[in-house]
């Protein structure tokens, strides 16, 4: 895997087995979709193509749920890295309030999925905490809560007197099961094991090294080992490494840190293990496991591609384990076990990309970014496979691949 976009010991690859290794490309193949990405996007997009009937075939150029995908959280909310006035610049209040709607549809899709199919990856539906510990910020928290409770979503507001956690709180949008939380390396073999019994195939090892877009024909593309997939649209689930397709910079590009404790013996002071989110720039975000350890992450820095600034990572989580430890005073077994860093990238509205390139109609992207990453994939297997069967969503307007454009 690359350095400049994981470096560590991400906790959700450490801590799991294997379950199932997949073959890499040893024959030329055909099929109507290549999706070129095996991480947790790309599982999303082979569970709704296969469900819409659609012939898929799954590239990976490392290993299944590796890289970005073992680097994620799973940390889900429907609320964007942004308060609602703070994207006033980039988009609109009515676009901010269909995304965060559209945040809940996803949550209770990926509900769905667990229900029908089982959980094979610690699902848990979660309540969601943003909250500040500085006076002057009171008030941009309350219009947030009052902007969300006008628009229909179950939250509390929270102030010093109501705090029912044990850190210092002066302000807090509460959102009662507003999130949900799982294990990002399970839950991208869970879906791929119902992909299988669809038909998609699956390739780990196998990278793409250059695509044709035929003319007439769809979609050639060239693999490691020299074997070729051919398709009629290939659709981009490479997270950040986008090179190989577009020049286009889709992101602005952060690294962020992340530790993980061993599993601790209680969570006192932390009410009902909520996911959490400080109002802090850049914003530090915290959850817990089945296993019942402690993931904090945050304290980002400017990106430098293949360059591992191993004193800044330094610093960065000695700072995480300090805020932990200083936060939840009442957890007393705290001890670091796993530390991590890697690429980060977020836009103007905090929304993905979603749907075809604009110059070339063979070419589609699903690219999850911002916190929001999973919960957009998910959308995107939604809309883009019925998109695929000429079933066009208006939504996807919020996704639009050229709408930075000027």
């Amino acid at each position: 895997m690359n350095l400049q976009y994981v470096q560590g010991d991400p906790v959700f690859t450490k801590t799991n087995k294997v379950p199932k290794q997949y073959d890499y490309l040893t024959q030329n193949i055909e099929t109507d979709v290549i999706i070129v990405g095996g991480g947790v996007t790309g599982s999303i997009l082979g569970y709704y193509f296969s469900k819409a009937n659609i012939k898929s075939v799954i590239l990976e150029k490392n290993r299944i749920g590796y890289c970005s995908t073992g680097l994620t959280t799973a940390l889900l909310q429907y609320e964007l890295d942004d308060k609602l006035n703070d994207l006033m610049e980039a988009t609109t209040k009515t676009d901010v309030i269909r995304s965060y709607k559209l945040g809940i549809k996803a949550l209770n899709e990926i509900d769905n999925i667990i229900n029908e199919y089982g959980n094979e990856c610690d699902y848990r539906k979660k309540d969601t905490l943003l909250y500040t510990s500085k006076k002057l910020e009171i008030d941009e928290i309350y219009e947030e809560y009052k902007t969300r409770k006008e628009n229909g979503f179950d939250v509390d507001f929270i102030d010093e007197a109501s705090n029912p956690f044990g850190f210092d709180l002066k302000a807090g949008v509460y959102s009662n099961n507003g999130g949900a939380q799982f294990d990002p390396y399970k839950y991208t073999h869970e879906l791929l094991d119902i992909c299988c019994t669809r038909g998609v195939r699956v390739y780990e090892n196998t990278e793409v090294t250059s695509v044709n877009y035929e003319s007439d024909e769809g979609v050639l593309v060239d693999t490691t080992y020299g074997y070729k997939v051919k398709g009629k649209i290939v659709i981009v689930a490479t997270g950040y490494n986008t090179k190989l397709f577009s020049k286009r910079n889709f992101g602005t590009k952060t690294t962020t840190f992340n530790i993980a404790t061993k599993p601790v013996r209680d969570f006192s002071g932390w009410h009902k293990r909520a996911l959490i989110r400080d109002n802090n720039l850049p914003y530090n975000y915290y959850r817990t496991t089945e296993d019942n350890r402690i993931i904090i992450g945050g304290e980002d820095i400017r990106f430098v591609p293949d360059i591992f600034n191993e004193k800044a990572a330094k610093e960065k989580y000695e700072i995480l384990e300090q805020r932990l430890k200083y936060m939840f005073k009442d957890i007393k077994d705290i001890e670091i076990e796993y530390k991590y860093c890697g690429a980060f990238a977020s836009t103007k509205d905090n929304l993905g990309f979603l749907g075809e390139d604009p110059d070339n109609n063979k070419l589609w992207y699903c690219l999850g970014y911002g916190a929001n990453g999973i919960l957009f994939s998910i959308l995107g297997g939604m809309m883009l496979s019925d998109l695929y069967l000429g079933k066009y969503n208006k939504d996807l307007l919020l996704f639009k691949v050229d709408r930075f454009d000027n």
